[in-house]
């Protein structure tokens, strides 16, 4: 028995960035021989054990056939004689695709630790057109490390996507991926590598539709629709948001896709339409609540967010009733910070504050402090009860505004 430590934790470590999790192959021994030695097996498609004191992940060496189309259609082999090599060879990209052994010594076959050094993203092998979760992969090691796409690699995956291999991406695993780049660096550069290889049309049409649509220069310098969304998630990802706040930023325009080409660079009535993809985005990609709900709202109420200098103090208070905000005040935050990037993401815009979200911050506490249970005590009528609360609301609104030198008639 031989025992490798393997893929991200010697890469990370060759290029100088904290090793938080560590993986090793086991070269020349087998399932019963791992039970004996006290190591619990966890994997289901293949044998994967935990270490009896660190519970590391340890597997056995193992190659893969293909047998059908999608991410479970593989046969695995693990056995004593499966090497190193044939085990690193099954792996998606070179960089992904070194080992150490007990010594320290650098096992690299296929020129891992010099594209590391190039910062290029390589295919190991033919094989990696057997697998569509590898195109999400890619894309999100080029959102990570700002990597370029070595040419073969980029033809390969789209290949790929013109023999429709994309399309039977399991949604769990379309949306992990997604949701991994979205949380990268440069998120941005996942959405580019994935309209590079085609693949943005087949997982994300709704967005890769945004490209080469006009909105008005006066508001966007960028005027381009897709790369207004691409400085729109760097800006969420710079700012170190929560995924929900850069899943709502990458859908705020969505519904400008729909405009018709007469009507550009305009785009009347684009949340609504918006709200109806988005629904179909999470459906298809079964996204997690929490993150279809703030984009629903930050698609349906960005543009009211950004117009809430020009709003009197009751449309204000609606807009706090509509999104729920007295209930789930930090969910409304969370719909200002996806609302401030869109305002950011402009050429240009970076180092204005974002005036809009501070009045409604000011608003929701004003609002907030109105005591609707004593409000409701004193009406004798209880159906004028939510009509007195909002008329509280509403005053103590303009109260705080004209306070706070926002004033609001």
């Amino acid at each position: 028995m031989k025992i490798y430590r393997v893929g991200g934790s010697v890469r990370d470590e060759l290029l100088g960035l904290q090793v938080a999790d560590h993986d090793y192959v086991v070269v020349g021994s087998d399932a019963e021989e791992m039970a004996r030695l006290g190591f619990r097996p966890v994997g289901k498609d293949f044998p994967v054990f935990l270490h009896p004191e660190t519970h590391e992940e340890y597997a056995l060496a193992r190659t893969e056939r293909k047998t059908a189309r999608g991410y479970k259609g593989f046969s695995v082999y693990a056995a004593p004689e499966v090497t190193l090599e044939q085990d690193l060879a099954r792996r998606d990209l070179t960089i992904n695709a070194i080992a150490r052994d007990e010594h320290g010594n650098l096992i690299d076959p296929y020129g891992g630790a010099r594209d590391l050094k190039a910062g290029i993203l390589r295919h190991v092998s033919a094989a990696f057109v057997e697998d569509p979760v590898r195109i999400l992969r890619v894309a999100r090691f080029a959102a990570r490390f700002a990597f370029e796409i070595a040419p073969e690699t980029l033809q390969l995956m789209r290949r790929m996507v013109h023999e429709g291999e994309v399309d039977h991406l399991v949604p769990e695993r379309a949306w992990q991926e997604l949701a991994r780049g979205l949380m990268e660096q440069r998120p941005s550069l996942m959405i580019e590598a994935l309209r590079a290889c085609n693949a943005l049309r087949r997982v994300l049409p709704e967005i890769d539709a945004l490209f080469g649509v006009p909105q008005p220069p006066e508001h966007h310098p960028e005027v381009d629709t897709g790369l207004h969304l691409l400085l729109v998630i760097d800006y969420a990802a710079a700012r170190g948001f929560s995924l929900a706040v850069r899943f709502a930023a990458l859908m705020h325009d969505v519904g400008k896709g729909t405009t018709p080409p007469a009507d550009w660079p305009r785009h009347i009535g684009h949340e609504s339409a918006g709200v109806k993809l988005v629904e179909q985005v999470c459906a298809r990609l079964r996204v997690p609540t929490d993150c279809g709900e703030l984009a629903r709202l930050v698609v349906r109420h960005h543009g009211e967010v950004h117009r809430a200098q020009e709003l009197r103090a009751s449309t204000i208070v609606k807009l706090l009733e509509r999104t729920d905000a007295f209930r789930r005040p930090e969910r409304f935050e969370r719909m200002l910070e996806a609302c401030a990037c869109d305002y950011h993401g402009r050429t240009g815009f970076e180092p204005r504050p974002y005036v809009p979200a501070q009045r409604l911050r000011t608003a929701l506490a004003a609002a907030v402090s109105v005591d609707a249970g004593a409000i409701a005590q004193q009406m004798v009528e209880p159906r004028k009860i939510a009509a007195a609360v909002h008329e509280a609301r509403v005053h103590a609104v303009k109260q705080a505004l004209a306070a706070s030198g926002h004033a609001s008639d």
